[in-house]
Parts: C-alpha cells; structure tokens; sequence
C-alpha cells in the first residue's frame, strides 16, 4: 500500500501570497498533478493540517477545490492555521468529521490499515495539545482493535532538533509514547507542521513530518533560531507500507 502525504498547504484567499511571498494556491496545484500523475498510483492521501494559511474567511473555497482534484481518496486533519468550523464546512461532505463535538478526530480503514486521524490544535496558538481527552479516544480505540494502526497528526509530538519548531511542538508528546509503547500495532506517527522531511524513532516505530507543499524552513538547530523561510523546493511524502514490514519513507519534491 502507497499512502501520499500533502501537509502545510497554507492555502490563501485568491490573489494572496502566504508570508507575502509564497503562491502556495498555485504549488498545491503542481503537488495534486504530481500525485495523480504517479505510478503506481497511491492507494491514499493524507493532509496534516494548516491546510489554511489565516485561518481567514475565503481560504477554504480554494483548498477545497484544489483537493478535490485528487483521483485518489483524501484524510484532511487540522492544523494550527485551521478553524475547525471551517473544515466541517469545506470537507463534511466527505463524511469523515465528527458532527458534533470539540475535537475533529475520526478513525479511517484502508485495506489491512487502520488510520488514527488526531486533532492536536490549542485554538488560538500555535502549539499542539495531547490532554486527557484527547489521549483517552486514542487509548479507547487502540483498545477496541490490535490491528496496525497509522496515526496521522499536524503538531509532532517528538522533538525534532529544529530551534524553531520545537518549542512549539504537540503538548504531552511523552504520555502519548507511553500510551503508543503499551501497544505493538503502531505502523507510523505522521506530521507536519515543521515545513522540512524529518525522520525520528519514535515510540518504536517511526515518527517522520512531511516538508510543506508551498514553502520551506531553513533547517537550524540553534535554540531560539527566527524562522526563515527558503527558496527550497517544496514537495510531499511518499509511504510503502506491508504488514509485518517496517514503514518506509520517501520525500519528492515538486
């Protein structure tokens, strides 16, 4: 099984640039063709959130259509640039959002795989959030089925040696590998939200963050670093998974 892996699409009202350079409208646009355009193609796709750049009111109209020129099935989730109102409004009709409720996560199957999609978003900040709630419905659902199991987050809840983005990285990451480590059937814990391909061991599988599909991160390690943002070419993730076979992972760009 394929699974492609779109994150930070940053998508913004028409005739916007994101951080006022960025025509991400434009490289979501080339990600999607990219992904059609595959062989073998994908059996999935998965987004990891900020697939608005504000949140902002006419964001959602072009993600929305941008996406839906996928061919193959696609599992949005959001980001901390998204508004979960908004998301229910764009992507309902994919059935997949819960009506109800404070948080958008739901639970997805794709041939032998079970999909955790988690809502780690703090309204209002930009860091994520694994509460008691939040690590209740993973543990209730990785109660009701010992089958591999793929979580799919924005915020990582793993430090991933960038002085920019760890300070800001998902709350209670610690509870949650405790929480993943008491059980064997975790395939991958995929993110975004760092804007760069990053690799980690995490909680014995892997822990991998998707680059953006519009615009990149300067990598820096230093503590306290100021984002900068580069001319890198920007691009998605490729996952093969097998049962009994460890994740792999590729990263092409666009």
């Amino acid at each position: 099984m394929i699974i492609a892996q779109l994150s930070d699409l940053h998508c913004t009202v028409p005739g916007e640039r994101a951080v006022k350079r960025y025509d991400t409208n434009a490289a979501l646009a080339r990600a999607v063709e990219r992904v059609n355009g595959l062989r073998p193609r994908p059996d999935l796709v998965v987004v990891t959130g900020d697939i608005g750049n504000g949140p902002k009111p006419g964001e959602y109209g072009p993600a929305a259509e941008l996406l839906g020129r996928l061919e193959i099935p696609f599992l949005p989730l959001p980001g901390n640039h998204d508004d979960r109102q908004g998301l229910r409004e764009a992507f309902g009709h994919l059935g997949l959002f819960p009506a109800e409720g404070e948080f958008l996560h739901y639970e997805h199957r794709v041939g032998g795989l079970r999909i955790l999609a988690l809502d780690t978003v703090i309204p209002m900040d930009v860091p994520g959030r694994l509460c008691d709630a939040r690590l209740s419905w993973v543990e209730a659902r990785l109660r009701e089925d010992s089958g591999p199991t793929l979580v799919i987050m924005h915020h990582p809840p793993f430090l991933v040696g960038s002085g920019v983005m760890d300070p800001i990285r998902c709350q209670g990451g610690e509870a949650f590998e405790m929480l993943l480590r008491q059980h064997g059937n975790i395939a991958g814990v995929l993110c975004g939200h760092v804007h760069r391909g990053i690799a980690v061991p995490f909680a014995g599988t892997l822990g991998f963050c998707a680059p953006s599909t519009g615009m990149l991160l300067a990598f820096d390690p230093t503590p306290g670093a100021p984002p900068v943002w580069t001319d890198d070419p920007p691009g998605f993730a490729l996952h093969v998974w097998e049962p009994g076979v460890p994740l792999r992972s590729h990263v092409l760009t666009v």
